[in-house]
């Protein structure tokens, strides 16, 4: 068996995973190293992963829970749980750039989503994350008080409504407008349910407001939240290569994938596997 070594890449999350190869079915002793470090290190990234097939792909995403069908954007060909996330060189705008939290906007918000680098560009495209966790433990204990009486409002319709980046029609990728989305209930402070650990659960993309206040008496909060939850000491950052991997933590994390490779062309393939209710 190849030595499986864990080396993390910054101090507030993230953490390269050497010597698995994600297209051979990892025997148990393998998947616990890769569950434990994902749990440790709430993002982990594998390296020239060329031979990882959609069927792999799939494969390694059901060792962790059922996989997730996207309600507002077609999957691929033939396998509707992967997504094909496609810029192309004259486009613009792309899918995922701004700080967000997969599927926040479900009952059931996913449990964790891995990409896997096909085409990338020659510079730029990176992504970031942000430690949840670090987040929420940074805060006063005053504020702590306040957000753990508070519950959220999430909904797919800023983002998948008419004016809603998420939904901008890209002739890469077959996406459609939700702005009839339902809305869901979701604490503010969320316990993750194999660690045990508190952290903020809100986010930019589909946070509407708090229950029970109205969007103009949540925005001084949220915005207060949405800035203090992306602060440069909580996050990490990935250069990608082809065949890279990245598997993060819904529960745990935000990310960013920046939009700076006009003129290049950028293709991941998403899974996302999917999760349990906030509590």
């Amino acid at each position: 068996m190849t030595e499986i070594n864990v080396r993390p890449i910054a101090g507030a999350l993230g953490a390269e995973i050497e010597g698995i190869d994600l297209s051979d079915d990892l025997s148990n002793e393998a998947f616990d190293t890769v569950h434990q470090a994902f749990l440790d290190h709430h993002v982990i990234f594998f390296r020239d992963q060329h031979d990882l097939s959609p069927e792999k792909h799939k494969a390694f995403g059901r060792r962790f829970g059922t996989l997730n069908v996207h309600p507002y954007v077609k999957g691929m060909d033939g396998h509707p749980e992967i997504l094909e996330i496609i810029k192309e060189p004259d486009e613009t705008t792309n899918f995922g750039g701004g700080w967000h939290t997969d599927m926040s906007f479900l009952e059931e918000p996913a449990l964790g989503s891995i990409l896997h680098a096909i085409e990338v560009p020659p510079f730029g495209g990176d992504t970031l994350w942000a430690n949840q966790h670090a987040a929420y433990d940074a805060l006063s204990d005053g504020l702590k008080e306040t957000l753990a009486s508070l519950t959220a409002i999430h909904s797919a319709k800023g983002e998948y409504g008419p004016k809603g980046q998420s939904a901008l029609g890209r002739k890469s990728m077959d996406t459609q407008a939700a702005p009839d989305a339902p809305e869901f209930e979701h604490p503010v402070v969320r316990t993750h349910p194999e660690t045990g650990r508190k952290g903020l659960y809100v986010n930019p993309a589909f946070t509407m407001r708090f229950k029970g206040w109205t969007r103009r008496e949540s925005r001084p909060l949220l915005n207060y939240l949405f800035e203090h939850c992306r602060q440069e000491p909580f996050t990490c950052r990935f250069r990608w290569e082809a065949g890279s991997v990245a598997f993060w933590d819904n529960r745990s994390t935000w990310h960013f994938a920046l939009n700076d490779y006009q003129g290049h062309r950028r293709h991941m393939r998403r899974v996302t596997v999917n999760g349990d209710r906030p509590f």
